[in-house]
């Protein structure tokens, strides 16, 4: 087997890592999507490990996935490094990962800084497992996501933390309100979160932790249609205390719920390029 063929596996499989997709690695790669898929087989029987596993209609890495990944990243970016030294490449983009929240209402500011100062920049946007997952296997550089617990493999810097407040009409019952706690929400209907999203989870978990009757008003995908339902009067909503509302909605903190922490994540080996990265943002 030549080397050629295995640098060729290391890019094909580091694409479909980013991806998580057959269809959009194999367009990347200027290949078939059958071509693709046995080619990552072709690794698995190399290896006799397993590399990705499908879970309902998306693909997951296993942990032998992540490593490799993390492998075909580091060996295309040492490349990449060498071959700037003959100026054979520009300087490739570095990669920043975060969540919609993040992106709204924490880093526009440090990103419109960043492009300023000429640096270039890839936005990628994923939910806090997804993003862990590119830091891991380096398809992103930086992530920035909301952690309840920062994981050990990686470095966590803590970027800002927020209340977890209510937000109402001004003619609702607890608009007059400094604060508010769970109990005041007894058998209100909430506009909320779908059920497989993080801040949802917490607030169920919550509510159940001391015995409260809720309902759901409606589910709403992204801090601003929950904003926009609670300005219509479907119900109130409790978020993170980073979003923005307007004058005829109230932000009132619920304050036996615990804070929201951004943290900026990298992983331990980072380059120089990273760390500056990680600087501006911070």
């Amino acid at each position: 087997m030549s080397m050629a063929l295995v640098a060729e596996d290391l890019e094909a499989f580091a694409l479909f890592a980013r991806h998580r997709n057959f269809t959009r690695a194999a367009e990347e790669l200027h290949v078939s999507q059958p071509a693709l898929h046995t080619r990552i087989r072709k690794l698995e029987q190399r290896l006799g490990r397993s590399l990705y596993v499908k879970q309902g209609r998306q693909l997951h890495l296993t942990d032998t996935g992540e490593r490799l990944a993390a492998f075909a990243n580091d060996t295309n970016d040492r490349a990449a490094d060498f071959l700037r030294t003959l100026d054979a490449l520009p300087p490739r983009p570095l990669v920043l990962m975060a969540g919609s929240g993040a992106y709204l209402y924490l880093l526009g500011d440090p990103i419109r800084r960043i492009l300023a100062k000429g640096h270039e920049l890839q936005l990628r946007t994923g939910d806090a497992a997804a993003t862990l997952a590119a830091v891991r296997d380096g398809s992103a550089d930086v992530g920035v996501t909301a952690l309840t617990v920062p994981p050990d493999d990686l470095d966590s810097d803590l970027l800002q933390q927020f209340p977890q407040t209510l937000i109402t009409r001004s003619d609702h019952r607890l608009a007059g309100r400094r604060s508010v706690r769970l109990k005041d929400l007894q058998d209100e209907a909430l506009v909320v979160p779908p059920k497989d999203r993080p801040h949802r989870q917490q607030l169920e978990r919550s509510m159940l932790d001391q015995g409260l009757r809720w309902s759901v008003a409606v589910e709403a995908e992204g801090w601003e249609l929950l904003v926009h339902f609670v300005r219509l009067g479907i119900g109130p909503a409790v978020v993170n205390g980073s979003v923005r509302t307007t004058g005829a909605v109230r932000k009132i903190p619920v304050k036996d719920l615990p804070p929201v922490r951004y943290y900026v994540v990298t992983r331990t080996d980072r380059s120089e390029g990273v760390h500056e990265l990680k600087r501006m943002l911070s």
